[in-house]
């Protein structure tokens, strides 16, 4: 345990700094080091998160907290001339929750704490604004009661709405003070009815209860659920930072905003944020007012302003990154009331790297490692078509960027059970609460008919890389009645919608879409992700349409190409039975030379789309009975096929196995029928050989699959390396081809030495070898992996991340082993794990030589690999002083932080 519980900060002097996010919250080290700088900031102290790690661990606090948090308020007292809860200049302060990662709007926060029936009578004469007191406390009383005291939301939100509608009035500056006091009255008796107890009206009794309540916030459903998504420790816990109020509502010369030195949108360097006057920062947050654009602040408080532009500029060269900032002017005076790096949409956050390094504010090293890869996938798919048909219903804020059609749905928990169920879904609301975060991770996209650019739903759907058009004013949300009502017409849950977040419209049901255009910038970020990376990226692709796509993406070759995929086309299906459903040898390979030239015509396109890059094709590796038609299909396949359905139904029965994954597949078909491996050689190499007499330069992989045994993978390569020599000696060419092999079970990996004598290269099918370490059927596992994933018995799910410590561990085994007996073994991956970032730095670390992916994934895998490479020893240093919530790094977790 530290010695120090408690950093202050104020007078400019700081206990703390940027640099102790893990133990003072991301939100308490930037307070640090903004007074540190000379930003105006209100002062105040941060509880330490060790002490919320102790109070949920052990029920209570550290022995000395309370004793050290006196002696802070004490210094509190001095530096503001207040004290709290005296009766001639009473201490207000906030009380705020601030992990070391960034997580908006998921954890409490109190305001206006130290206000009871008799300081609010002293904050009324010393303002000489009574509404203004009353109206502080009655938020005070709100805030208290829901967070500290349990209080339902919806009781409080009841008889607020109640006071409005008697006073005729929508918002709540319409209120009189005489109406302020009442609802502060019902307030009150709300939370005796709701514990049993007193409102608290002793400040230090409230300040205990809301640090309480903060901590208590670490564990809600919301922070749990953000954590999770966000892969977020939870042995982490929060900081408590208390701080002396400063007010936006105290008339007209006062307000308070959330701005961004530029927009987290696009990524334009212009200041970007929206304000209100007479409010407090709930307020702009979320969204019940819709607030005004940070520019129309130059007319209503200019000097407060001007002095805005001038702290900002300081604050985005001082942290050298993109800054969200939130502040208050009180009386015309400015206070910066937190600063954080700002979250960004995968277009800004490309933009900001690249322009910053032509600023000469950061390095292309740090560049490339301020882009979140996950979020690139953004950039890399489809737009709405400009030019398509399509009926406008509503017109919002682009929140958040990129285009996607679902169904309406207004219940966040019925948008979980929905997409559950494999439907797309969007979440239509009024206005999104923090409480609403797991519908909207559920969502394609999110609408809300109140809020800004700054409100809840667009910044966490920025965070997620989800569309959002927000303060769709056109739109009437009536959620209790499952509708939504614009100009001409009305849609139900249900009905289809399509979302432009770029351009914040709604559309009725579908809208085509067209293919995305990269930036410049984008190129250039690449471009300098190719330059440091180590690690190979090649893309897995079928079809030549494919193999271009991954080649416009940066893919350096073809690491699986699956053949079984090509039986499926057309009439190649009704052949592939004809082979299986042979009696003998001969007749099998009549219906061999039927596929045969289709094979070739197919590996031909890919060669030619490949021009100059390694293509590895590997062999047949489904079992045969999934070529088969369904028992119900038996009769007509018969009919249309003319072949005796009892034939169709042996074989079906012949071909059925238990346990298929296991079964008679791969190497072994090759193994028991070898004219397949025969017929798929034949193909490859008479392609790869018309390929070169069309100009084009080849390098054949062939690749053979579940091999268990060094003796499976002897009698195969003998096999392909016969029918290579008699191609190229019919041919009078000479190819440079390879053979080698996919590692996919653990016997293979484990005698990986023996396997090198044999293969050429290694091509670790991680799919497959995470099945076969753990024991799970991928295709049955996802009825109870995500109760294991939520429980903590396993990190992640093993079929989207790689598991280091297991199937890694067989990985490092397998390329150490089979390295010593080849140094020059070809070594990679093409499960789907290839295109995952952590999964792309482990492969880094055990120095395979590439990752092969699907095409949309191939720059993800090309940034993540650059990543890696930069954040070795040198790299580690660069990206902590990144400091950008998607990059920054907590040891060796790759967590973000940033509060």
């Amino acid at each position: 345990m530290p010695k120090s519980l408690v950093y202050y900060f104020g007078g400019g002097h700081a206990d703390g700094g940027k640099d102790d996010k893990l133990l003072l919250g991301g939100k308490g080290a930037n307070l640090a080091e903004m007074t540190r700088i000379g930003i105006p900031v209100p002062p105040g102290f941060t509880i330490t998160t060790e002490n919320c790690k102790l109070y949920l661990s052990q029920g209570g606090y550290a022995q000395g907290l309370k004793e050290q948090v006196a002696d802070a308020i004490k210094r509190l007292e001095k530096d503001t001339g207040k004290v709290f809860g005296g009766s001639e200049n009473p201490l207000l302060v906030s009380v705020r929750s601030g992990a070391p990662a960034s997580m908006p709007g998921m954890m409490d926060t109190i305001l206006n704490l130290g206000l009871n029936d008799r300081t609010v009578q002293v904050l009324a004469k010393n303002s000489g604004n009574e509404r203004f007191a009353w109206d502080s406390y009655r938020r005070f009383a709100q805030m208290y009661g829901d967070v500290v005291l349990l209080v339902p939301p919806t009781k409080h939100e009841k008889l607020l709405d109640e006071c409005k509608e008697k006073r005729g009035v929508a918002a709540d500056t319409g209120l009189t003070t005489e109406d302020l006091k009442e609802l502060v009255r019902e307030f009150k008796a709300l939370a005796q009815a709701n514990t049993g107890k007193p409102f608290p009206e002793e400040p230090v009794e409230q300040l205990w209860g809301a640090v309480e309540a903060v901590f208590r916030s670490w564990n809600n459903e919301r922070a749990i659920a953000y954590r999770r998504v966000n892969r977020i420790p939870e042995s982490w816990g929060t900081a408590v930072n208390v701080q002396a109020m400063a007010y936006g509502n105290m008339g007209d010369d006062s307000g308070t905003g959330v701005a961004f030195t530029r927009n987290p949108a696009t990524g334009e360097n212009k200041f970007f944020g929206e304000f209100l006057v007479n409010a407090q920062g709930e307020d702009v947050v979320a969204g019940i007012r819709t607030p005004l654009h940070i520019d129309e602040m130059a007319g209503a408080l200019p000097a407060a302003y001007q002095e805005l532009l001038k702290q900002q500029n300081v604050l985005e060269r001082h942290y050298r990154d993109m800054q969200d900032l939130e502040f208050t002017v009180e009386r015309g005076r400015l206070y910066i009331l937190q600063t954080r790096n700002g979250k960004r949409t995968a277009q800004a956050s490309v933009r900001i790297a690249a322009e910053m390094v032509d600023e000469g504010l950061i390095t292309e090293q740090e560049a490339v490692l301020r882009v979140d890869p996950k979020q690139v996938d953004q950039l890399l798919h489809p737009r709405l078509d400009p030019n398509a048909k399509a009926t406008v219903i509503g017109k919002g804020l682009p929140a958040s960027p990129g285009a996607a059609a679902g169904k309406v749905v207004f219940d966040p928990a019925k948008a979980v059970a929905m997409s559950e169920l494999g439907e797309a879904v969007i979440l239509v609301r009024r206005e999104t609460s923090p409480d609403d975060f797991s519908g909207m991770v559920a969502a394609k996209a999110i609408v809300t008919a109140r809020g800004g650019m700054t409100s809840h739903a667009a910044v966490v759907a920025r965070g997620m890389g989800k569309c959002c058009v927000a303060g769709a004013t056109d739109l009437v949300v009536e959620e209790d009645e499952g509708v939504v009502r614009y100009e001409g017409g009305e849609l139900h849950e249900g009905d289809w919608i399509t979302v432009d977040g770029g351009a914040g419209v709604v559309y009725a049901g579908k809208v085509a879409t067209v293919a995305p255009e990269l930036s410049t910038q984008f190129k250039r970020i690449m471009d300098w992700a190719d330059k440091f990376r180590q690690l190979g990226v090649r893309t897995n692709a079928d079809t030549p349409a494919d193999a271009a796509k991954a080649r416009e993406f940066g893919a350096e070759g073809i690491g699986l190409t699956r053949t079984e995929h090509m039986f499926f086309e057309g009439n190649r299906i009704q052949a592939m039975r004809e082979m299986i459903l042979a009696e003998n040898v001969e007749e099998r390979k009549v219906a061999l030379a039927k596929l045969l030239p289709m094979q070739r015509a197919d590996f031909l396109g890919i060669f030619k789309a490949m021009d100059g890059l390694p293509v590895t094709i590997r062999l047949l590796d489904p079992p045969l009975h999934e070529f088969l038609p369904h028992p119900d299909e038996v009769d007509s396949y018969s009919k249309a096929a003319g072949v005796d359905p009892v034939l169709v139904r042996r074989a079906i029965d012949k071909h059925h196995e238990a346990n298929p994954m296991l079964g008679h597949r791969g190497c072994r078909l090759g193994m028991t029928f070898p004219e397949i491996t025969e017929m798929q050689a034949q193909a490859i190499f008479e392609a790869a050989i018309e390929a070169t007499k069309e100009g084009a330069t080849v390098f054949p992989e062939v690749m053979v699959p579940l091999i268990a045994d060094i003796r499976e993978l002897e009698r195969q390569t003998a096999l392909i390396h016969k029918v290579a020599d008699t191609v190229q000696k019919k041919a009078g060419r000479k190819l440079d081809y390879k053979v080698g092999t996919m590692i996919e079970l653990p016997r293979a990996a484990l005698t990986a030495g023996q396997i090198a004598k044999e293969a050429q290269f290694f091509s670790f099918g991680t799919n497959d070898l995470t099945q076969t370490t753990y024991g799970l059927s991928r295709d049955d596992a996802g009825k109870f992996l995500p109760f294991y994933v939520e429980q903590g018995i396993f990190p992640d799910d093993p079929f989207q991340t790689l598991d280091p410590i297991g199937v890694g561990r067989l990985i490092e085994i397998a390329t150490r082993e089979g390295r010593a007996t080849r140094p020059d073994l070809k070594v990679g991956i093409c499960g789907e794990h290839g295109g995952d970032p952590r999964s792309v730095e482990f492969c880094h670390e055990v120095g395979l030589n590439y990752v092969s992916c699907s095409p949309f994934r191939v720059p993800i895998a090309r940034l993540a690999a650059a990543q890696a490479a930069l954040k070795g020893p040198k790299g580690a240093r660069l990206a902590v002083a990144s400091e950008t919530p998607e990059v920054a790094t907590a040891g060796a977790a790759g967590i973000p932080l940033g509060e």
